[in-house]
């Protein structure tokens, strides 16, 4: 039997905790918040995607980065292991659009409460409100940690699961990354994921709180250039600062390092099921039903009211123009707007608001089999504090459990 002391209670410390205490070692689980989870308890929108139900091989065209790390925690515990490991814990899942697995109820809650009760039923000791300060290894073997008091707890291993940096308000401020250094492992460089990104125009604050559904996206650079960073189809949402929403959050760990050396350019088609040709007859068709109708009341059944008079500011048709005023230019105008609504992508949002932390620990310094540190004997990660991150859909929380597991499923 080993000691073990993990350090952080998220998604991924939880797992190795339980995992550990499952195969027979006596494990300390140390959580600097009040209560366990709390990054877990607003996911997915505090509706919690634990997973992704798609085929293993699907799994790594969605990590970001370093897909081929993760190959044997992949298949140690797969997403179908994950699915199985919660029904036996007693939760019931359902699967929604794109394979995404959530618990029945809608809860994260649920998940936690399961999760905290499986580490009790194991005997895991857990310790809420305390914080570890340093880890501390003689010659080149781990032997303990030091919490914020000077308390020493010994131990034979130590899994550092304490998450990266982004929404700091859970916890996560970067704590584990300075312990690692210490012991001389490398963090590559640490930048937001999984974000919203800014535009410069002020056409998206003009809409802000606009959910647009089933549009199709690309992102080029800012000269219209060939070069194409990013395309998708999906739900993207306008905010104050710019756009966010599914679409966008996953194209910012695509082209956020691109944005960082110049601005790019978001291509917006409204109606991506129409050809232009298409879409053009339907323009027709309505027109020859509202002939004296002004242009901004005729647009009501093909836009949102809210971006009606900002597509025709963006096209440079007046509101109150009659619909048998427009000429075939005019109406071309208008085609290009909906076909392709631009925008200028200046940033990212600050990792503050990022869902996930892109950078971490190098993972060339770490065993991919069972996540030790190959510089500390001893010396676990596991989670968002590894340089692993992928697109939304239940992905990194995937790497969370199947890292904790990997880390947890010590000899």
């Amino acid at each position: 039997m080993k000691s073990i002391v993990v350090v952080g209670g998220g998604a991924a410390g939880m797992m190795a905790a339980i995992q550990g205490a499952g195969t027979g070692h006596k494990v300390t689980l140390i959580e600097k918040n009040e209560k366990l989870g709390k990054k877990l308890f607003i996911t997915g929108k505090g509706r919690c995607n634990i997973t992704n139900a798609c085929d293993v091989s699907v799994l790594f065209h969605n990590i970001v980065s370093n897909p081929k790390f993760l190959y044997s925690a992949f298949y140690g515990f797969s997403n179908a292991d994950t699915i199985e490991f919660f029904h036996s814990l007693g939760l019931q899942t359902k699967i929604e659009r794109g394979e995404r697995v959530f618990p029945l109820s809608d809860k994260s809650s649920d998940v936690i409460r399961l999760l905290e009760k499986e580490c009790e039923r194991l005997g895991v000791t857990i310790h809420r409100n305390t914080t570890v300060k340093d880890i501390k290894k003689e010659g080149n073997i781990v032997t303990g940690v030091f919490l914020q008091d000077d308390t020493f707890l010994s131990a034979d291993s130590v899994i550092l699961a304490a998450g990266g940096l982004s929404y700091s308000a859970t916890g996560a401020t970067g704590d584990g990354y300075k312990m690692a250094e210490k012991l001389g492992h490398t963090v590559t460089r640490l930048r937001p994921g999984l974000t919203g990104m800014v535009t410069k125009e002020e056409a998206a604050a003009k809409m802000q709180g606009l959910t647009l559904k089933n549009v199709s996206v690309e992102i080029t650079g800012e000269n219209h250039s060939k070069k194409k960073y990013y395309k998708g189809f999906g739900e993207l949402l306008l905010t104050h600062y710019g756009v966010s929403g599914p679409l966008i959050l996953s194209a910012s760990s695509l082209v956020g390092d691109c944005l960082e050396k110049e601005p790019l350019c978001l291509h917006i088609d409204l109606k991506p099921a129409l050809e232009r040709e298409q879409l053009d007859k339907r323009l027709l068709r309505d027109f020859e039903e509202m002939k004296n109708v002004s242009l901004k009341n005729a647009l009501a059944h093909l836009l949102p009211k809210s971006m009606i008079p900002v597509m025709l500011e963006y096209c440079g048709l007046a509101p109150g123009k009659k619909v048998n005023q427009m000429t075939k230019e005019d109406r071309g105008r208008l085609l290009t707007g909906m076909k392709d609504f631009k925008l200028t992508l200046t940033g990212l949002r600050d990792i503050e608001e990022a869902i996930i932390t892109r950078g971490g620990i190098k993972v060339s310094e770490v065993d991919p089999a069972t996540m030790e540190s190959k510089l500390v004997g001893g010396l676990y990660f596991a989670g968002e504090i590894l340089d692993l991150d992928a697109l939304t859909g239940g992905f990194n929380l995937q790497i969370a459990w199947s890292t904790g597991y990997a880390a947890g499923n010590q000899k």
